[in-house]
């Protein structure tokens, strides 16, 4: 059953002031300070670290392990999005997985253009195994583009000959940077937050020319095979909701043992409001289990 909780949320997306008239600076402060609204879980510690000459942060839950790791990758269309927006969100799949954390501050656009990010995520992968934690004990995990960007991490892995992580989590994931998909229209009157028009902005800052169905930059476009198993959340009132369905299927074809689930009602990365929606909760919870497994904890 839907709770109520999602009409709050809308709610309260739509009492937030008009972010139109911001430059890029005011918005990326805008993001940061809405990730603030929201409590950390009680018992998380949060560190900043160096990742391999990547900016990073650290969130452990109270009894984590530390020798298992969640490498979470931040939404925001490549242009705004930090370990601040999101560290609310990282410390509770921390708490939920029993694991730490590492959320990485990729290079943003339109100063860093593709492929900064995905080096940027891949040279974080790359201490990790340098640190001494095991790539069987390691998932990569994001949200909207950052869920585009574990798959593009895990390619570019694979493609380097690097040992693969036990897994993907995607969380309503920007995959298609051509902006073609027909949910852009089909959903376009239930989606409060994402519309075809700032996405398209968002790709060509990321982009800046380059082709929109460079795989790396547009993992649905991709060969995914050998790619550890994926778990693809999406929600129905989401304008991304065909990346999603559509990553599944091009995972499935190419082996990849992937397992999409899509939500009813669930708006655009729902997890980000799970204070306010229980439906947040409990994909977050779902998630932990996924990851549990993974480890060998299931």
């Amino acid at each position: 059953m839907i709770s109520g909780d999602v009409k709050q949320v809308r709610e309260f997306l739509a009492s937030l002031p008009d972010i139109g008239s911001l430059t890029l600076a005011e918005l990326r402060e805008t993001y940061d300070q809405l990730g603030q609204q929201f409590p950390l879980p009680d018992g998380v510690s949060v560190t900043t670290t160096d990742a391999g000459g990547v900016n990073a942060e650290w969130a452990q839950a109270q009894n984590a392990r530390t020798d298992a790791v969640i490498l979470y990758l931040h939404g925001g269309g490549y242009v705004i999005g930090s370990p601040t927006s999101h560290r609310h969100l990282v410390a509770a799949l921390s708490q939920a997985a029993g694991v730490s954390a590492l959320a990485v501050d990729y290079r943003l656009s339109p100063e860093h253009p593709f492929p900064a990010a995905v080096d940027d995520a891949a040279r974080a992968y790359q201490w990790l195994l340098q640190s001494g934690v095991a790539p069987s004990h390691i998932v990569i995990a994001g949200d909207s583009c950052g869920g585009g960007l574990t798959v593009a991490t895990l390619m570019a892995l694979r493609d380097r000959g690097l040992p693969l992580p036990a897994a993907g989590v995607c969380i309503s994931s920007w995959v298609d940077l051509t902006i073609t998909a027909e949910s852009y229209t089909t959903r376009a009157n239930v989606e409060p937050i994402i519309t075809r028009e700032s996405v398209t902005a968002w790709a060509q800052c990321y982009l800046q020319g380059q082709d929109a169905r460079t795989p790396l930059a547009s993992p649905l476009f991709a060969d995914l095979t050998g790619l550890p198993p994926l778990l693809i959340q999406v929600g129905t009132d989401e304008v991304l909701l065909d990346d999603s369905t559509g990553l599944a299927e091009r995972a499935k074809a190419a082996g990849v043992d992937a397992t999409l689930e899509v939500w009813d009602e669930m708006i655009h990365v729902w997890h980000y409001f799970y204070p306010m929606l229980r439906e947040g909760r409990e994909a977050i919870a779902r998630i932990g289990d996924f990851i549990r497994l993974h480890f060998g904890q299931g």
